[in-house]
């Protein structure tokens, strides 16, 4: 078994975005030369998170939608009586998660034929990574 890693580094313009990976993510599964695994790709952030769904510019803002509506911005958020502004970001990243893996077979990602890899962003503006690692055969 051997691994690969490498690193994704977004500073976003806007305090939310949703960031298509798969191009990226395809990259490194055909730099670690893994035919059979996995690929993990994790937001190395704690107000941003990784998914898998459609690249539809609809979906991505019902998404947006959807995620204010469950985490929306309010100043009454415990968290931000430590001096942070951000407790809708942590609350949306946790509906999203860190982190998906996708299965690697024939040397490529093995998603189905709407699914895409995405970065979201809920806290922008400032530098953060998102790791890939390849593992397998």
């Amino acid at each position: 078994m051997k691994s690969h890693t490498e690193y994704l580094t977004f500073c976003t313009q806007r305090e939310h975005e949703y960031i298509h990976i798969t191009p990226q993510v395809e990259k490194a599964v055909r730099a670690s030369g893994i035919q059979e695994g996995l690929a993990l790709v994790s937001a190395m952030h704690i107000t941003a998170g990784v998914y898998v769904n459609d690249n539809e510019d609809g979906l991505i803002e019902d998404i947006e939608k959807w995620l204010e509506k469950l985490a929306p911005r309010d100043p009454g958020y415990r968290h931000h009586q430590t001096g942070e502004d951000n407790g809708d970001a942590h609350l949306k990243s946790m509906l999203v998660h860190h982190q998906v893996i996708v299965p690697v077979t024939g040397g490529r990602l093995d998603l189905g034929t709407w699914q895409r890899v995405f970065y979201a962003e809920f806290d922008g503006r400032r530098k953060k990574r998102v790791l890939i690692k390849v593992i397998g055969e």
